[in-house]
């Protein structure tokens, strides 16, 4: 080959890597410049996802914000549909003989919401305790009489009635699908003067324990921040659906150690206020499980006073005739340190451990005696009337 004929072969070859080049680098400006301007997601540039990942939305969609307005007219439209339903429950306590004299008699109230077109409403049992008549008044003002179908101490509920046909019935929820940072509203009549006050706040936790002092705790209960006052207990929580998932029964301001805390409201699940209610209005109350004995609290202190075998449990002091415990075997001086599953001690009281079982179950109590430890098994039996 010439060398003039070498020399204009060469020259293609680098004319045509050249303009491949510049090709790849016009292209590469021309793709960036339009993603840049949204024709294109940057995204093209990355390799595919995982397809078991979920994937990011694209980098150029913007954040969707949040719609406050949307969320002002649920609340407002929520409030609007439960509160014709929810009333005021004002109850009548006798007055008393005392040693300086009678007493007067002495009005105590709180709220309630109906959950029944046949004027069935639901409230705490602490509203209506040792009342003697009990009125309700509506959201409009109108006051009606009402009777109290039945309560259940350990759930802190009641079901009252009033004759006629409510102006309203509230919508029953599922509690179990509460979670936490859920909003919800609170309704009801703070200090008995406030009717159908509305409080906003959020579902602050689920699953909490009361103690009540009482040897018995209320459990599973609704933690919320919205406000709660003497005055709410029995009125209703509701979610945004206008659904009631809970019936508000106390707040707590101070801790053991003497510290002030605000937001800490608590409710009944409405999943637990519904099954009671439900077992009241066909019965007149709550069936629960009987063991049919006298029984004193064992704790760590009491135990290393008395020199006693166990830490927790309760003592035996008393066994009924013919009740389970008596059939069983179970005596005086026995202390019982497991019900069923549930081993008693500072979180699992005697009366909580018995009552997740249910009249006709079998189960197992283990007991401490005479140094050493006995399982009798026993046959539950409905608390006698």
């Amino acid at each position: 080959m010439s060398s003039n004929r070498l020399f204009s072969f060469l020259l293609i070859l680098i004319t045509a890597f050249l303009s491949a080049c510049a090709g790849v680098f016009l292209g590469s400006v021309i793709v960036l410049r339009a993603a840049e301007s949204g024709r294109l997601p940057l995204s093209v540039f990355q390799p595919s996802p995982t397809p078991s990942l979920p994937t990011a939305a694209p980098s150029h969609l913007p954040p969707q914000p949040i719609d406050l307005s949307d969320a002002q007219s649920r609340i407002i439209q929520t409030v609007q549909k439960v509160s014709p339903a929810v009333v005021t429950v004002v109850g009548v306590i006798p007055g008393q003989i005392t040693f300086f004299g009678p007493t007067g008699d002495q009005t105590v109230s709180g709220s309630g919401v109906f959950i029944s077109p046949q004027g069935y409403l639901l409230t705490n049992q602490h509203v209506v305790e040792n009342v003697k008549e009990v009125q309700v008044i509506l959201a409009d003002g109108t006051q009606q009489a009402a009777r109290i179908v039945g309560t259940d101490l350990y759930a802190d509920l009641a079901v009252l009635k009033v004759d006629g046909v409510p102006p309203a019935v509230a919508e029953l929820g599922n509690s179990d699908l509460v979670v936490p940072g859920e909003m919800v509203i609170a309704i009801g009549s703070p200090l008995g003067d406030f009717r159908n006050t509305v409080t906003l706040g959020v579902i602050s936790a689920t699953g909490r324990s009361i103690d009540t002092g009482q040897g018995y705790q209320i459990e599973n209960l609704i933690q919320t921040d919205a406000a709660i006052n003497q005055g709410n207990s029995g009125g209703p929580l509701v979610n945004l659906n206008g659904q009631v998932i809970g019936i508000n029964t106390l707040v707590v301001r101070s801790s053991g150690t003497g510290a002030i805390a605000e937001g800490l409201g608590f409710a009944i699940p409405i999943n637990t206020a519904r099954e009671v209610a439900e077992q009241i209005i066909q019965k007149g109350y709550v069936s629960r499980p009987y063991l049919g004995i006298r029984w004193q609290l064992v704790t760590p202190r009491v135990a290393a006073i008395y020199n006693l075998g166990v830490e927790w449990g309760v003592y035996v002091s008393q066994v009924f005739a013919d009740s389970p415990a008596a059939k069983a075997g179970l005596r005086r001086g026995d202390i019982i340190v497991q019900i069923g599953d549930v081993q008693l001690d500072e979180q699992h009281s005697y009366i909580n451990a018995l009552y997740r079982y249910q009249a006709g179950d079998e189960i197992a109590v283990v007991v401490w005696r005479e140094g050493r430890l006995l399982t009798l098994q026993v046959q539950l039996e409905e608390i006698p009337r």
